[in-house]
């Protein structure tokens, strides 16, 4: 058995880790969540994998598939499309599209960013799968490879099904996806905006697109199943915190909740890279190989969601006293950690940087004359 060395050892004074805020953020007993943008941290939450059914919000992922299409170059957002029979009779909020009516995939991602369109979506949905019911398909199977696990949905317009729920922490999650589609964003910055030449005003229910400082997205919807729902994004300097509402009993309730949580993380919280020393990354010994060592480096370093208030932060390092070779490049040999006390910030592996091969009898011998050569 290997001997294994575990190196703890303190560096250079950073933040503490996350306490719990749910006590102190919000009253309400509903479904909530506040999480920061780019590392997914769940900052402050209350029953945020409780399945529910969300209504409208399941746009979000209708949306996510859509954005999938054209960064991928299904269609380009000048294409112009065309209504299929399939818009007729289409329920709630519309633009009033018949079969054969053409607009820009541009126009149509406003008529369901800002105006909620039914009938807009279904064009945009068609073109992205053959068919709505590929589409559906596709907005499981993506929620899937995004790990959530605790949302399924049934129609890409968020008509009421028994069948469809999803979580706060889901829907966080998917309008984080969302927010790295550039060009959706001038979309959810909007509050008021027209289509079809003019003669159809789209106005969006999340009026915090209009006065809420950094505002980014996403959207605020409700229905009488639903109740008050919003997932709003902002984005101040180089932070960005997402704020999910499911099930509020009023909007009023629903926006001053999300403004507060996210105020709270922007005033609270900070993004930073955990600090630790190269050296203590020294060369790996390596036992039976064409070389005697080799280097060792980080899988990776990522960010961290800490609270602005100072506290130590230490690191924890779990490596073997030596490796047998043969040695593949980037193979894990150990693993670093980041505590605040016994609480974990972050954990990654650590790597080779090269490979070494396992020695043979030929390579020994190669090796010791080229040494007497050298006398």
């Amino acid at each position: 058995m290997k001997k294994l060395l575990c190196i703890i050892f303190s560096v250079l004074t950073v933040f503490s880790y996350i306490p719990d805020l749910s006590s102190c953020a919000v009253e309400n007993d509903f479904p909530y969540v506040l999480m920061e943008t780019t590392t997914r941290t769940v900052i402050s939450e209350n029953k945020s994998d409780m399945q529910v059914n969300a209504g409208y919000m399941a746009k979000l992922m209708s949306l996510l598939v859509i954005a999938d299409s054209i960064e991928t170059g299904k269609f380009r957002l000048d294409d112009e499309l065309t209504a299929s029979a399939s818009v007729t009779g289409t329920k709630g909020s519309v633009i009033w599209l018949q079969q054969g009516d053409k607009l820009t995939a541009d126009e149509l991602l406003k008529s369901v960013i800002i105006g909620n369109a039914n009938d807009a979506l279904t064009v945009l949905a068609e073109k992205s799968c053959r068919s709505l019911d590929e589409f559906v398909s596709q907005m499981n199977s993506m929620a899937f490879d995004l790990g959530l696990r605790n949302s399924a949905f049934t129609n890409p317009y968020g008509y009421y099904s028994e069948k469809d729920y999803t979580t706060a922490h889901d829907i966080a999650v998917i309008s984080a996806e969302l927010s790295g589609y550039d060009f959706l964003l001038p979309y959810f910055q909007t509050w008021r905006d027209f289509v079809k030449n003019g003669q159809t005003e789209l106005v969006s229910e999340n009026t915090l697109a209009r006065k809420f400082e950094g505002h980014i997205g996403f959207k605020a919807c409700h229905s009488e199943q639903s109740g008050y729902c919003i997932a709003e994004g902002a984005l101040r300097e180089d932070s960005s915190y997402i704020a999910v509402i499911l099930k509020a009993p009023d909007e009023d309730t629903s926006f001053s909740t999300a403004k507060s949580l996210i105020n709270r993380g922007f005033r609270e919280f900070k993004v930073t890279v955990p600090a630790f020393l190269d050296e203590l990354l020294i060369p790996m010994k390596v036992k039976s190989g064409q070389e005697n060592a080799v280097e060792i480096m980080l899988k990776s370093q990522n960010c961290v969601v800490v609270p602005k208030a100072s506290s130590e932060i230490t690191n924890r390092i779990v490596i073997p006293e030596y490796i047998t070779a043969p040695v593949k490049k980037g193979q894990k040999i150990g693993t670093m950690a980041f505590y605040n006390g016994d609480t974990l910030v972050f954990e990654t592996d650590i790597i080779t940087k090269n490979e070494v091969k396992k020695s043979s009898l030929l390579f020994t011998v190669k090796k010791s004359l080229s040494n007497l050569l050298k006398l």
